[in-house]
């Protein structure tokens, strides 16, 4: 389908007589209609005013189709056939933006710029009839189909001994009111080390019944092999992990743990009462952790008895990770890891600020977390070392 001699010169003549801008777009919108035009010969059997014997319809006049690409609006004209129909295979039936706006459309909603801002970035890239709101979130719900898959995939190919859970909240409206959405994710450790997303839900609330379906959802994927589920103290998740990832052990976030006993300690005294904590942690095996969490209960008991009792009673919760690896201690007494992802979904959609329902929110929550997914699957540096692995306890 390449141009002849004759058309790239004339092409070249048209490019001197342009401005810079113009040129790019008089050359794109060129190119795109001698291709058209191309392949409308192909199908038909001839060009135009051509006879040949293995034509097989004529053309009848065309109609126009205005294309926004990066290059500017291009103005085509599509041939029309006298029987049968045509449409050339460069475009998209009902879509006016070509696939490189339409990556740039979708890469900046996945980065959080608002529908109302991307009709901007759209107009400044040289599309200049510019894009609607609708056109923007129809190209967006073109994810779904991405984020469903992923959230389907089965998940029975590894076990996944260390699993973490949380949850970050984003404003959705739902019916005629503007809600908190509770944007529940969770993530896995293979025994080889490397993690994954494994999935996630938006819910009303972080209820038990919630998690409990949440969780149950991972399982009826395939979940197996897990041995310890790290996430924070709520009580319905804690119901939820008992009664649905049985034979697991739970670790209470270290973090979560420290700032609830941070709120029951005077501004004055919180270094110090912090300060003394993260010593149970500082030890180099379990003995010794155990040892040194008895050394703090006493001393905190003195000057803290709130803050001794706390900890007394969450002993048994805040020390499972002394169960497995020294090597995974510290990627595993907290869920900071998940706390970063959470994070990097509250930066994207905050921009957005409130979601027009629970669907939009999943839906850019989840292309946040199939992107994260991905990135942690293109590289082969592993999340805990090779030399251990999570399924041998110590």
């Amino acid at each position: 389908m390449a141009m002849d001699q004759s058309a790239l010169l004339e092409l070249l003549a048209a490019l001197k007589d342009t401005d810079v801008s113009d040129r790019v777009r008089a050359a794109t919108e060129r190119l795109y209609q001698e291709l058209i035009d191309a392949e409308a010969t192909a199908v038909i059997g001839a060009g135009p005013w051509q006879r040949t014997s293995e034509r097989t319809t004529q053309r009848n006049g065309s109609r126009a189709r205005t294309l926004t690409t990066t290059a500017g609006d291009l103005d085509l004209r599509i041939p029309k056939l006298r029987t049968g129909s045509f449409f050339p295979s460069l475009l998209e039936r009902r879509r006016r933006v070509d696939q490189a706006l339409f990556a740039v459309v979708m890469e900046a909603y996945l980065h959080g710029v608002s529908t109302r801002k991307v009709d901007d970035l759209v107009k400044a890239l040289g599309a200049d009839s510019g894009i609607s709101k609708s056109e923007v979130s129809r190209i967006c719900a073109g994810l779904d189909e991405e984020v469903t898959a992923f959230r389907d995939r089965s998940l029975a190919e590894a076990a996944f001994p260390y699993v973490f859970v949380d949850a970050t909240y984003c404003k959705a409206r739902v019916g005629r009111r503007v809600v908190s959405q509770a944007v529940v994710i969770a993530t896995g450790v293979r025994a080889d080390g490397h993690r994954e997303v494994l999935g996630f839900d938006v819910g009303d609330c972080e209820s038990g019944a919630f998690w409990t379906s949440f969780l149950r959802s991972l399982k009826a994927r395939g979940l197996r092999g897990v041995q310890l589920v790290v996430s924070d103290a709520h009580e319905g998740l804690k119901t939820a992990i008992a009664s649905v990832l049985l034979g697991s052990t739970w670790q209470r976030c270290r973090v979560h743990f420290t700032r609830n006993v941070l709120d029951a300690v005077s501004k004055t005294n919180a270094e110090m009462v912090a300060a003394a904590i993260r010593t149970i942690f500082a030890q180099p095996d379990a003995a010794h952790v155990h040892e040194q969490f008895d050394v703090i209960a006493t001393m905190l008991g003195r000057s803290h008895p709130k803050v001794a009792a706390m900890l007394t009673d969450a002993r048994e919760d805040l020390l499972a990770f002394t169960g497995f690896p020294v090597p995974h201690w510290k990627k595993v007494w907290s869920t900071n890891p998940l706390e970063r992802l959470n994070k990097e979904v509250k930066r994207r959609t905050d921009v957005v600020g409130v979601f027009p329902n629970p669907a939009a929110l999943l839906r850019l929550a989840g292309a946040v977390l199939v992107e994260a997914h991905d990135e942690w699957a293109a590289t082969d540096r592993r999340y805990l070392s090779e030399r251990s692995r999570p399924s041998s306890r110590r």
